[in-house]
């Protein structure tokens, strides 16, 4: 299970039926859980726990040091959890204890190849980044979010459940739950319909979902009074009230239609 080759620190914390790749090197303070599969060529540094029933391609580092400026060797972590595939060539820093001193992937999320995961971003469960799709510092990433290839998001940024990341984009404003962007800077193209009927929303959900988004981009209206206006729909729909809650919440302004970003 654990090839002779490997290297790995006697600190290291490894559970019944790892499986650890030749040339591999897993450091110090590294926990990894039931199942989980490590291939050849794989770095792995602490503080760094790691679920059950992952598996970890060759050629990723994963719990490296951040590089950023601000970072002068402080015990931050990683936390992935379960049933992830990370796939050749992923990098996965942990965090900067002028943050939350922590990086966080969830559960049933598939990193592709040379996927890049920056310090303190926090992913949510089932979370799909295609080839090199990348994400700087303190990124929020809700559960179900889909990016496509090359996409890259500036630090800080929130991007809501359910998105959908077109490829090639660069995301510098905050994506509210349920969208799709695209684009250079990346723009609201509309509501991640083809998503939510993969994961079989009822029709009636999607139709609510439709109309608030009618009314924060096709209504005329300020943000606050497009959030005034769907508070009925809020009650009856928690999802609604989840497309508003991560508007009302953002820190940076959320990403708006190509049309009002030009006239803008």
């Amino acid at each position: 299970m654990i090839d002779g080759r490997a290297i790995i620190n006697p600190s290291a914390k490894l559970e019944v039926g790892v499986e650890v790749g030749p040339w591999t090197i897993i450091g110090a303070d590294v926990e990894i859980g039931e199942g989980t599969r490590v291939a050849s060529h794989v770095v792995i540094k602490g503080p760094t726990r790691i679920g059950r029933n992952n598996r970890i391609f060759q050629f990723s580092t994963v719990g490296e040091d951040t590089p950023a400026l601000a970072y002068s060797g402080e015990p931050t972590i990683l936390e992935i959890g379960d049933d992830n595939v990370i796939r050749e060539g992923v990098t996965i820093h942990r965090g900067l204890v002028q943050d939350q001193g922590r990086t966080v992937i969830g559960n049933h999320c598939l990193l592709m190849a040379y996927v890049h995961v920056g310090h303190d971003c926090v992913v949510g469960d089932h979370v799909i980044m295609a080839n090199n799709a990348s994400l700087a510092g303190h990124v929020n990433v809700g559960d179900h979010a889909n990016f496509g290839g090359y996409s890259g998001v500036a630090q800080f940024r929130s991007i809501g459940a359910h998105t959908h990341i077109a490829a090639m984009s660069l995301v510098i404003k905050d994506v509210p739950a349920y969208m799709t962007v695209g684009g250079n800077p990346a723009s609201a193209i509309g509501l991640n319909v083809e998503g939510m009927r993969r994961r079989n929303y009822a029709a009636n959900v999607i139709e609510a979902l439709k109309e608030a988004h009618r009314l924060v981009y096709r209504g005329g209206l300020t943000v606050k009074d497009a959030l005034r206006a769907m508070e009925p729909l809020c009650t009856t729909h928690p999802e609604v009230a989840a497309f508003a809650a991560s508007i009302a919440g953002s820190q940076w302004g959320i990403v708006r239609s190509r049309k009002h970003a030009d006239a803008s």
